[in-house]
């Protein structure tokens, strides 16, 4: 007697589509994607008629969200197809994951990313009221959402799963409706960029071929010739708030979310249409913004910014961090992030971001946490009577502002420490030295402390708010 596995009853499922007409949301099944030969899965999240052609949009599985897009029946290769079970797996999909299909936003963190790095457990690090405010926030996200949603979905063990609110503007699930690309365009300042992922803009202006933003006051139009006329009235040329930082041509500009309450928001709105991993807030009052700019004689042009709580229990020092894409992989990212850490330094604390990171994020801070702790190493000299230089966890910490378990998590990526003799050595070959005096040379800007005049405030106190 033959035993029929569970995979074989999923292969025996998954099956050969004559047409397309059979095809429904949540099928997956090889797509062809764009500007390549591949044919990676994905999954059919919506379904269209065209002047009577289908299209499709779908999603890119174990890939980020940037990448979905609409495809024509041509790209669809229907010779094995996974429909969609009723529990909303597909067929041949693992059931063992329990992470609910509606939260991508979770803390957890989408698949198609990179997982941040994870805390170290360590009795030094543990924070009682850090404890305590991640317990209390989660029985308020309870109690909201019960409100707002009858039906909710919940994971296995019965708790809900809360997306962090950090410093954005409308809570949203990861319906269909949020999964799709929504804006075609925008126009900013010079720049046309084409978004990469959904963003709540009023829905008459989704429905136009380009946003007008404007780039000084970040308010949307739904035409050119509404821009113009908006400019014609506009007369600021930089981010409100106040200039904590300039040295030739970039400057930093602080912002308070309470203050400047609908700057606040549209700068949020403009962001998530390039951060998947965070949910928006109409709440922008416990933050601050740090914008930084680029200066010509037409004004100060937003290159990027990062938002940070006024108070954090966990010692976050940026919630949110973006950089526009028509100014990425010029180092703008990692001086954003050095920025970050010197406004830490003159706070006199260790910092971290906010977790979890978008892949491009991680990507950046491993990089910059690298070069910032192998430039430490590398300038050491031994003191005293040792041979060689000695430094412990905690001066690296002390020197760089990076939390401890960003520093661990550093060294063991970069494969550095070693067990010798009863003690932890850090073991620095020639190579690592070379690359590392290449990325250092790329690095042409870098944040100068001199020019930063800003004093940091005692938020403790909501008067101060």
């Amino acid at each position: 007697m033959k035993i029929t596995t569970k995979m074989e009853v999923d292969e025996d499922i998954s099956s050969i589509c004559e047409s397309t007409s059979a095809l429904t949301e949540g099928c997956r099944l090889p797509v062809r994607m764009h500007g390549t030969d591949d044919w990676p899965l994905a999954e059919i999240v919506s379904i269209k008629d065209v002047e009577g052609t289908k299209i499709f949009y779908v999603h890119y599985v174990d890939f980020n969200k940037r990448l979905d897009e609409w495809v024509s029946e041509d790209y669809l290769d229907t010779r094995k197809v996974q429909f969609p079970r009723r529990d909303g797996t597909a067929t041949g999909q693992n059931t063992g994951v329990t992470t609910p299909k509606k939260f991508s936003h979770s803390v957890t963190g989408p698949a198609s990313r990179p997982t941040s790095p994870i805390s170290l457990p360590n009795n030094d690090i543990v924070n009682g009221s850090a404890v305590l405010a991640a317990a209390l926030q989660k029985k308020m996200n309870r109690k909201r959402k019960a409100t707002v949603v009858e039906n909710e979905e919940t994971s296995q063990d019965g708790q809900n799963v809360t997306p962090r609110q950090s410093g954005s503007m409308v809570t949203h699930h990861d319906d269909v409706v949020t999964r799709m690309k929504n804006v075609e365009m925008i126009e900013l300042g010079r720049h046309r960029i084409k978004p990469w992922y959904f963003a709540p803009y009023p829905q008459e202006l989704c429905q136009t071929t380009c946003i007008y933003i404007c780039e000084f006051c970040l308010k949307y139009r739904k035409s050119k010739k509404c821009l113009e006329r908006h400019l014609m009235k506009c007369n600021i040329r930089h981010p409100p708030g106040n200039e904590i930082y300039r040295k030739h041509t970039i400057s930093f500009f602080e912002i308070d979310g309470r203050k400047n309450k609908v700057y606040a928001q549209n700068l949020c709105l403009l962001a998530k249409l390039f951060l998947d991993h965070k949910t928006l807030y109409y709440d922008t009052d416990p933050f601050l913004f740090y914008v930084m700019t680029e200066y010509d004689s037409r004004g100060f042009h937003i290159v990027g910014y990062f938002s940070k709580e006024k108070e954090s229990t966990e010692d976050y020092n940026v919630a949110c961090i973006l950089t526009m894409p028509p100014y990425q992989r010029k180092g703008y990212g990692k001086l954003l992030i050095e920025f970050s850490y010197e406004l830490s330094k003159f706070e006199g604390k260790t910092g971290s971001p906010e977790k979890p990171l978008s892949d491009l994020g991680l990507l950046s801070y491993r990089s910059y946490w690298a070069q910032t702790i192998l430039e430490i190493f590398i300038t050491a000299k031994p003191t005293g009577d040792n041979e060689k230089p000695t430094i412990t966890i905690n001066e690296i910490c002390e020197i760089t502002s990076i939390k401890k378990e960003d520093v661990i998590s550093t060294l063991q990526n970069l494969n550095l420490i070693n067990y010798y003799k009863g003690q932890y050595i850090v073991c620095i070959s020639r190579d690592i030295i070379d690359q590392h005096k290449k990325a250092m040379d790329k690095r042409k800007i870098r944040i100068d402390s001199k020019c930063l005049h800003w004093t940091p405030k005692d938020w403790s106190k909501r008067s101060k708010w």
